[in-house]
């Protein structure tokens, strides 16, 4: 277990030392489960409140909190520093050296320099393993996938073939990259068709509708510094590449479908789902829940908001929100007519009274 000063801390997080006394951590805690070894993390009103109860000898803080009785270190980015000290303070999970006598790994498979390999990990004809990437207990690399520098794929991961990885990309558990995408085409029009052909009306069934299976003969690809969550699921293009770009982050328990094309540094949230087909700019947030049917595009740095269904193509720089989903604006927009709507029915149901005496002495 290593210690660290206050001044490796101030360095580390670009922060203010303010020193009341010399001290040495080696974790981190909130205020209040913090003892004489540990950095508080107080970042918000709350938790610099609990310095005052706190065993902590150094906590950081926000800049210009710093308290009076402990030493402190202020940051201008709390939730950045948090980020800094957490990357110094965490510990890599045990890989082992080299491969696994239970390891399987095909003749014409490729391992990089310094590859480390997990109980039962099964690496594929033809797959490439690129030099210091770690694979954990049970994984599947699939035929004729290559996988980049330093990369860490955690176990139970499910990487099929043709699939293309970056460098530094981390894969959490369970994840499934690569699987067919769900295509299907029935051999006569099936209800969606005729709802289209029919102004939404479904006039026609067939009863003995086939249902045939579009193979999926394509690959994904995914760009440098990705991290894909636990349980989370990408699927193959049909006869192309799903593309997720550099810098990506996706959550646990998203899908996206075949034939997406998602761009860099965006942030997919758990439970987010993008329908086949789907382009999406670079720097696009995707909320959680929220969904997105097939075949549209959403422009650069837009941010779509959490449960929000989107049925159609927006614009860069968009704030999308609601079911069905429309900008920002007009989201707001329609919130403040439906207001102004109950008011006035409250104005008028406080004069119908009136309004049913005055007709009732007119009729008669």
């Amino acid at each position: 277990m290593r210690y660290y000063t206050a001044e490796e801390l101030a360095h580390v997080t670009g922060g203010i030392l303010n020193k009341v006394e010399d001290v040495k951590v080696c974790k981190l805690f909130p205020p209040l489960l913090a003892d004489e070894e540990t950095l508080a993390l107080a970042l918000n009103e709350e938790e610099i409140a609990n310095l005052e109860r706190t065993k902590a000898k150094i906590a950081i803080v926000p800049l210009g909190a710093a308290p009076e009785n402990i030493t402190s270190i202020e940051v201008e980015r709390p939730r950045l520093a948090m980020m800094k000290l957490l990357t110094m303070f965490y510990v890599p999970p045990t890989t082992g050296d080299g491969i696994h006598p239970t390891a399987v790994v095909y003749p014409t498979a490729k391992l990089g320099q310094n590859v480390s390999l997990g109980p039962n990990v099964v690496v594929a004809e033809g797959a490439e393993i690129g030099d210091n990437t770690r694979i954990l207990a049970n994984a599947y690399i699939g035929e004729n996938t290559k996988i980049g520098k330093n990369g860490l794929i955690h176990a139970g991961v499910n990487i099929g073939k043709n699939t293309i990885i970056g460098d530094r990309v981390v894969i959490n558990h369970g994840a499934s990259i690569g699987a067919d995408g769900f295509s299907f085409v029935t051999e006569t029009p099936d209800n969606i068709e005729n709802a289209k052909k029919n102004s939404g009306e479904i006039t026609e069934t067939n009863k003995n509708q086939v249902v045939f299976k579009i193979p999926s003969l394509g690959g994904v690809k995914i760009g440098d510094d990705v991290e894909i969550g636990a349980n989370s699921c990408i699927d193959k293009g049909t006869i192309e590449y799903t593309t997720i770009g550099n810098q990506t982050k996706i959550d646990n328990l998203v899908q996206v479908g075949h034939n997406c094309k998602i761009g860099n540094a965006c942030m997919i949230v758990s439970q987010a789902g993008v329908a086949g087909s789907c382009v999406i700019g670079d720097r696009v947030v995707i909320a959680g829940q929220a969904g997105m049917a097939d075949h549209i595009s959403i422009g650069s740095d837009s941010i779509i908001m959490a449960q929000a269904g989107v049925s159609k193509s927006f614009p860069e720089k968009s704030i999308i929100v609601g079911a069905p989903a429309v900008p920002r604006k007009e989201f707001i927009r329609q919130l403040q007519t439906m207001k102004k709507a109950e008011q006035l029915i409250k104005k008028f149901q406080a004069y119908e009274k009136v309004l049913n005496a005055d007709v009732e002495n007119n009729e008669g």
